[in-house]
């Protein structure tokens, strides 16, 4: 609005005669630039002759949330750009160690570093890149490792059990405290519906007692055994249903035996039978009344079953005894660490089939061989440069090569 020879931006000064004429007058909320006036610009700032409650305009793409995997996005006035968390890099924090997965034959990626991967090898596969076939006879599984994944093996659904199964397997523990806790041996299962139940059949470690559930769809039946005898080197489970009625021996423990509650006798489960963990642990997606949070720690092996009394007992899998898939499962008593040698004071870590080297500060690589910068993330302690400032290694230390609208020693001035 032009007043008495003057231009206003944004709102004009508010006088009483003003409202009396004209009501409420809401002023401009926003930003303004490159202002121009007759083919003229104007410096909003400079040039202007006085102001009220005006401030420097943040640039809003933010508010649109761009940086990727836990990216922190800061603005200026004439820039924006993401603080990205380890691992990451990019201008979206969009790149990581596993965009150019070094790891083969299907096996999964975790990003160790920005440069380090760890390839949690898949059923039949070892070494640092999961390169190395194994035969595996005697499946040894290692719980949850530090990344938070479990070993597992699964098998092709089990068909005809819905009236009857038996299951026979031996099992050796990996030691005698975190496996006996609370520990997934295997499970076959569904989610209900509506209507319909939580069918599952699961088997699994509890306070070093064995816990045999299964659920028809109308109420779980569950039964527990005596502590196991922690001197017997092997141990040794037979289980099985006929309709309602379940029973469990373990070990030379008697007989146990249970019947499911309500009416349904017969068991559907259309989910692939997992042996030692889950592809996916988390025990919320589990159908109801399975609870165990963590996979098997140790060896399972000798796994066979039959769903008529008429047969014979076959192990799983389709062709029998070939899993579908599998992680982290090695074969027992072999450690593929007698195979890999770290240098510079890093430390083999096994979990099943997978392995790799855990470096000492100021060290990384697969096998520790080269020296962290002080500019890389991974670096303890970590560079100090701050909004966004680039950190350049220098003969002794770093300095920082500050964004546009900062600097200071570290970036650390608007």
């Amino acid at each position: 609005q032009i007043t008495f020879g003057s231009i206003f931006l944004g709102n004009v000064p508010v006088h009483k005669e003003v409202h009396q004429c004209a009501g409420q007058i809401h002023g401009y909320k926003g930003c303004v630039r490159d202002f121009q006036v007759n083919n003229k610009e104007l410096f909003i700032i400079d040039e202007a002759l006085g102001g009220r409650n005006v401030e420097n305009c943040n640039v809003p793409i933010c508010d649109y949330h761009p940086c990727h995997n836990g990216g922190t996005c800061t603005s200026d006035a004439e820039n924006w750009f993401c603080e990205c968390p380890k691992l990451y890099s990019g201008k979206l924090c969009q790149f990581a160690t596993c965009d150019e997965n070094p790891c083969g034959n299907g096996a999964t990626c975790f990003p160790k570093s920005r440069r380090d991967a760890i390839c949690l090898c898949p059923y039949g596969r070892s070494g640092i890149l999961c390169n190395d076939a194994i035969d595996i006879t005697h499946p040894s599984f290692n719980g949850t490792d530090v990344f938070g994944y479990t070993s597992f093996l699964s098998y092709s659904t089990i068909p005809n059990i819905t009236f009857y199964y038996e299951f026979r397997l031996k099992f050796q523990l990996a030691n005698h405290h975190s496996a006996l806790r609370d520990n997934l041996i295997f499970f076959t299962g569904q989610k209900g519906q509506g209507l319909n139940g939580d069918d599952f059949l699961e088997l699994g470690l509890r306070n070093g007692r064995v816990v045999y559930s299964y659920n028809l769809g109308s109420g779980t039946a569950t039964i527990i055994t005596k502590p196991l005898d922690l001197t017997l080197n092997i141990h040794v489970i037979h289980l099985g249903r006929y309709l309602q009625k379940g029973w469990l021996k373990v070990d030379d423990q008697k007989n146990k035996t249970i019947t499911s509650p309500g009416r349904l006798v017969g068991l559907n489960v259309f989910s692939q039978f997992y042996l030692g963990g889950y592809r996916e642990y988390t025990p919320e997606i589990l159908p109801k009344g399975s609870r165990f949070k963590n996979s098997f720690q140790g060896c399972i092996f000798d796994v066979q079953v039959r769903t008529s009394m008429n047969q014979e007992f076959k192990s799983p899998g389709t062709p029998e005894g070939h899993p579908n898939s599998g992680r982290s499962v090695g074969q027992c008593k072999d450690s593929p660490c007698s195979l890999i040698k770290c240098r510079n004071g890093g430390k083999c870590r096994e979990s099943g089939s997978t392995v790799y080297c855990d470096c000492l500060t100021g060290w990384k690589g697969a096998f520790c061989t080269e020296t962290v910068s002080v500019c890389e993330p991974e670096h303890d302690p970590p560079h100090m440069c701050k909004q966004g400032g680039t950190c350049m290694p220098l003969p002794n230390g770093y300095t920082c090569h500050c964004p546009l609208g900062a600097t200071g020693a570290y970036c650390e001035q608007g």
